[in-house]
């Protein structure tokens, strides 16, 4: 969940106030068109990690817009007079009215977490966090934009920005002995809030992770974010006649999870032949391990077209004796198919213990060419981050070990390899006109991958991404990971 929020990202002092003002004048257009229009409320939830940003944030907004139009709430722990009444009675005495704004610093998100930092009380944490899903639906039912905004930062990050605090004098007391005791407990809560976040973040109310450390690079994305959620919210529920064209959005930075992966890591053919035999000897080795029949392993390749899916498959499986595992390569859904649920054609090929399926393309292709193309729904794919999440927990749930490989390569590799197949006749088959198609769509599939990577990748399940510019490196990567996996898996078996 916090994949993209740990890489770094900046903001120059140049850029911020090259583009500070006219966001701030787009945000006070679209709050007073919200104003006239009237028709819903805007609930903003700053939550986060201690020094993220959340308090600076809260002011600012009420900095750039009017602040007559927004009611700022601060909740603590429960007073005398609250915890006389069910825990929601406060939040729903300050529901902000239609037409203006409610800023949460601090909301029903506090207590579940607090509560369950220890993970203990699993099954009563979600347990909450269904009556939380069922609250924001309903209001989002009603008509309200739920805009829930964390801000991260690394413990390397969190650790330096405590310090930078306690250091000044003018800040030092904002910095208390929770802060330091937070600190020490990170590991913890960033595991318990991934887990909050991945169940929380709905179609209709998804989180938004903002990396925190940058303060030009958080509040230009918290701006930007808050003006398209607006403007789009307000495009929806207002007459025709009545829009207004949204301002294009500058580009805040480039950086994502997918260019901040160094394709230029590579590996000589001595290296990789002799590193290919020792990793094929230890796949053997594990898969044909006593323990091994208590398990079973699904491994799920995604990546852009000629990354080197196949090849990579194709040495996973050399390794392994054929009667113990089964290729499915997924391709567009058959009628069949597509009368069920998508994930119906998945739950089908699951294998039994002391097995191995390999998926070439997955259910990920909801996420990716569904909402790339169109076939389906905004609501609809932006539910299956949630529905992915709790199909891969079943499956971990229940000892199977579960690899996700993204194979990533650059533009310019993909024009070369796409060049060499239609060259090459017994390659020819691989490249098609709808390849040719989706590179027009580089950025659009780009965005939709590092979405999907962020929303998808838990500590059950974490996605590995491979830089595959070079194959043989790739190919050793993979059957690394699969390798340690595997041992740390039948190693913790009894």
């Amino acid at each position: 969940m916090f994949e993209s929020a740990e890489l770094g990202h900046t903001v120059s002092d140049e850029t911020y106030e090259k583009e500070l003002p006219a966001l701030r004048e787009a945000l006070l257009e679209v709050q007073y068109d919200l104003a006239q229009a009237r028709s819903f409320p805007v609930i903003i939830q700053l939550g986060g990690v201690d020094g993220g940003g959340k308090g600076e944030t809260a002011n600012l907004l009420n900095e750039w817009m009017d602040p007559r139009l927004i009611h700022t709430h601060a909740f603590g722990p429960p007073s005398e007079d609250e915890a006389e009444r069910p825990p929601m009675w406060r939040y729903w005495r300050e529901l902000p009215p239609k037409g203006t704004m409610g800023i949460f610093f601090g909301s029903w998100y506090t207590a579940p977490i607090v509560e369950n930092m220890d993970g203990k009380l699993r099954r009563k944490l979600d347990s909450q966090l269904s009556d939380i899903v069922r609250f924001e639906r309903m209001l989002t039912d009603e008509g309200a934009l739920v805009i829930k905004l964390w801000f991260h930062l690394s413990k390397k990050q969190q650790k330096h920005r405590i310090a930078e605090l306690e250091d000044n004098p003018r800040t030092r007391w904002r910095v208390t002995e929770q802060d330091k005791q937070h600190l020490k407990h990170y590991d913890a809560f960033r595991t318990i809030t991934g887990h909050v976040l991945r169940e929380t973040s709905t179609a209709n109310a998804p989180w938004k992770v903002i990396e925190g450390f940058d303060a030009n690079y958080r509040n230009l994305t918290t701006g930007q974010y808050l003006l398209e959620a607006l403007r789009k919210h307000l495009d929806n529920s207002t007459p025709v006649a009545c829009k207004t064209t949204a301002p294009a959005l500058a580009v805040v930075d480039s950086l994502n999870v997918l260019n901040a992966l160094d394709l230029g890591k590579s590996l000589d053919k001595d290296d990789y032949n002799s590193q290919l035999e020792e990793y094929q000897g230890k796949l053997n080795l594990l898969t044909r391990h006593e323990k091994f029949k208590k398990i079973s392993v699904i491994a799920a390749f995604e990546g852009v077209d000629a990354a080197g899916k196949g090849g990579a498959i194709r040495r996973v499986t050399q390794a392994m004796d054929a009667r113990t595992y089964n290729i499915v390569p997924i391709s567009a859904p058959s009628d069949e198919e597509s009368a069920q649920p998508y994930l119906w054609r998945f739950w089908r090929q699951l294998p039994r213990r002391g097995r191995v399926t390999i998926f070439d393309r997955t259910w990920y292709g909801r996420v990716l060419v569904e909402r790339v193309e169109g076939f389906c729904s905004e609501p609809d794919w932006m539910r299956a981050y949630a529905e992915i999440n709790d199909f891969e927990s079943q499956l971990t749930d229940h000892n199977i070990v579960l690899l996700k490989f993204w194979l990533h390569i650059d533009q310019d590799e993909q024009l070369q390899r796409f060049e060499e197949r239609e060259k090459t006749a017994f390659k020819r088959y691989k490249i098609t006109a709808e390849d040719w198609r989706n590179r027009e769509k580089w950025d659009e599939y780009q965005k939709a991958v590092c979405d999907m990577i962020d929303r998808t990748s838990t500590e059950q399940s974490p996605w590995t991404l491979v830089a595959s510019n070079d194959k043989k490196y790739a190919r050793i990567k993979i059957l690394k990971t699969i390798c340690e996996q595997l041992e740390r898996k039948l190693d913790a078996l009894k």
